[in-house]
């Protein structure tokens, strides 16, 4: 009995700590922030209907094939990514999947007022301007313009897309993925000037942060790390989880075998308390 009794006092504080003190502690290292919202309602919505064809003349006489190529349509970058790196701080990116990865709204944004759009304004702001320089139009209707350039993206947009060519085109300008022998497109050290600090190697940050903090972060970081230079990605939702699914397939390949494990772990541990009672109850039975 009293074996019983000392049994029952340690599962009483392990359930303490584990739904009293965890979950407080757990809330004050991260504290609870909003959920990610594909929407990107801050940026406002898309109001115009754009015209492909229209946005195909706006893409080319907005010149932004002066900074970005367009490899699906036979327009490679205007320069090697070196030089790039040495211009911008970092490889601006082939737009060839923008359509089918970013969402809407954040795209439209984003060739408005980039430093916006990123949320970077902390950053980049009048003193230091954004490499990519803001749209003001043509001369015409400026939001027509921008829906006309996203319509146009899109329509040349690939209709399917894997977690690694989302990651290639969304992420690696600036982060490794070792695991899988993929490094930035971007010059380190330059990189390093832009962003304040080399972007870590993401590898292992399945691992170290998790699913549901990475689905935020990478929606909005300033949620999650007030202040960091990591621009918002801006990913649509269906592009987001690709992202995920590929860290976490690069990043954490014996997941399944390690949650498979836990179960027959835990079967043999109680098996083992059973014998070690029985065999406990028989010596001091003898002894007795």
């Amino acid at each position: 009995m009293r074996e019983f009794k000392i049994l029952g006092v340690v599962i009483f504080f392990t359930l303490l700590v584990y739904w009293g003190v965890e979950p407080f502690a757990h809330s004050q290292m991260h504290p609870h922030v909003a959920p990610a919202d594909f929407t990107f309602k801050d940026l406002g919505t898309l109001q115009k209907q754009g015209d492909p064809k229209t946005g195909a003349d706006t893409f080319m006489n907005a010149g932004c094939i002066g900074c970005h190529g367009v490899q699906s349509q036979g327009m490679p970058a205007p320069m090697d990514n070196a030089s790039a790196s040495a211009s911008f701080g970092v490889t601006p990116p082939d737009l060839s999947s923008a359509g089918a990865i970013y969402a809407e709204n954040f795209l439209a944004a984003l060739i408005k007022n980039p430093a916006h759009a990123l949320k970077v304004e902390h950053k980049f702001n009048e003193t230091r301007q954004h490499p990519m320089p803001a749209f003001y139009g043509l001369g015409d209707d400026l939001d027509q313009e921008i829906a006309d350039i996203v319509a146009y993206l899109k329509s040349i947009a690939p209709k399917q897309m894997n977690g690694k060519e989302v990651f290639v085109d969304a992420c690696q300008r600036c982060h490794d993925m070792k695991y899988d022998k993929m490094y930035t497109t971007s010059d380190r050290e330059t990189l390093a000037g832009y962003m304040g600090i080399n972007p870590p190697d993401l590898s292992m940050m399945i691992r170290s942060k998790g699913t549901e903090y990475l689905n935020i972060f990478i929606n909005n970081p300033q949620k999650q790390l007030a202040g960091t230079s990591m621009p918002r990605v801006g990913l649509n939702e269906v592009a987001q989880e690709q992202v995920i699914s590929y860290i976490e397939e690069t990043g954490d390949r014996k997941k399944s075998q390690r949650e498979a494990i836990g179960p027959k772990i835990i079967g043999f541990m109680l098996i083992f308390a059973v014998l070690a009672y029985l065999w406990k109850v028989k010596i001091w039975r003898e002894l007795h």
